[in-house]
């Protein structure tokens, strides 16, 4: 697999293609899945606190046998660790967690919260070589504006739902200006059959000889985005890279983009983030 690259707004590259591994539960399937993904050419794991199993990333990390300069992991903190002072705590123990020196990109997992505070933090971070970038999760309201206006570094990734049915076009034109990557989670959409059961997956998928998963992960990384699909199953995590030998028309490209419905399958709205999300926290 020839592994694609995006040159960030802050000079870093990071793998267009990573592993997510959101809802994988415990620490010994997290770095199982992550070392098979490693061997299937994935350079790039996404990770959080909340997730609860940066221990196993950070064991797939040091087991393999990929240099670690050769990957890119990704966290994130939750709200409840934003705060002057608090935040750089809460990094140092996420190093602590994951065993590593370094947090190749740090994400602020929501919306809410002293993010300000944070974001501070996290800049200090950088200039102390503990991340090499820092960006945003899940920003979408005014907040954005807000904290674009404060950082003194831009976020370099905005990470939000974003698939065919949602492709996110008014918020990457509020984020153009910065040059900020977006980065996609539920990238087909959380499995929803209808998209991806779509007509013209069906006909492309025929065409190129893939699935219908495989031509809606190409479309992404033609629309330039971060992708990083979740699986513990060895067969998809092999299948979900091998997108790389083909390509999508310009006229193919456009027809799935008319599939764009404005849908999102994620529905809490602000006020219940803040006080459905905010009432939880990492218990590791």
């Amino acid at each position: 697999m020839e592994q694609t690259y995006i040159r960030l707004n802050d000079g870093n590259r990071i793998p267009q293609f990573g592993l997510g591994v959101y809802q994988i539960e415990g620490d010994a399937a997290t770095q199982t899945a992550c070392l098979e993904a490693i061997s299937c050419g994935y350079r790039h794991i996404d990770t959080a606190h909340a997730y609860q199993n940066e221990c196993g990333v950070g064991e797939a990390v040091r087991d393999c046998d990929v240099a670690r300069e050769d990957l890119w992991i990704t966290s994130k903190l939750w709200p409840n660790e934003y705060g002057t002072g608090k935040t750089a705590r809460a990094i140092d123990k996420m190093l602590g967690r994951f065993g590593l020196e370094y947090i190749d990109l740090l994400l602020l997992h929501q919306q809410f919260g002293d993010y300000l505070g944070a974001w501070r933090d996290m800049e200090k971070a950088v200039a102390q070589g503990k991340v090499r970038s820092i960006g945003i999760s899940n920003f979408e309201s005014e907040r954005l504006e807000e904290l674009m206006q404060f950082a003194q570094i831009k976020p370099a990734v905005l990470q939000v739902e974003c698939h065919p049915y949602y492709g996110q076009g008014e918020l990457k034109n509020r984020i153009t200006p910065y040059r900020t990557a977006i980065e996609c989670w539920y990238p087909i959409g959380h499995g929803d059959s209808g998209l991806i059961n779509e007509a013209i997956f069906c006909r492309l998928a025929e065409k190129y000889g893939k699935s219908n998963v495989q031509v809606i992960l190409r479309w992404h990384i033609q629309k330039g985005h971060i992708v990083i699909p979740r699986s513990v199953n060895p067969q998809h995590i092999r299948e979900n890279v091998e997108i790389f030998d083909f390509s999508l028309t310009k006229e193919e490209m456009q027809e799935i983009d008319t599939l764009d419905k404005g849908r999102r399958f994620f529905k809490m709205s602000l006020a219940q983030q803040e006080r459905i999300l905010g009432a939880w926290q990492p218990t590791i």
